[in-house]
């Protein structure tokens, strides 16, 4: 039991540890390689993005719950 768990505790944290290090090495390359306004924008848009589709889901979350509501007589 106790293997177990050590052994699951040791490939948790190799895990973490791999992608930590990995994300790390491509981020530095895409800062070496990329213009600086380029990895920028990219965070940016990525950042605007997210944030425009959350809008949308929510609007359109609203839109369904009321047309059921109108469905349902409520």
């Amino acid at each position: 039991m106790f293997k177990r768990f050590f052994w699951l505790l040791f490939g948790f944290a190799l895990g973490i540890g791999s992608s930590w290090a990995v994300n790390r090495r491509l981020r530095r390359l895409a800062e070496r390689y990329a213009p600086a306004d380029v990895v920028y924008r990219w965070s940016e848009t990525l950042r605007s993005d997210v944030i425009e589709g959350r809008t949308a889901m929510r609007t359109r979350e609203h839109e369904l719950n009321s047309s059921f509501e109108r469905a349902a007589g409520h």
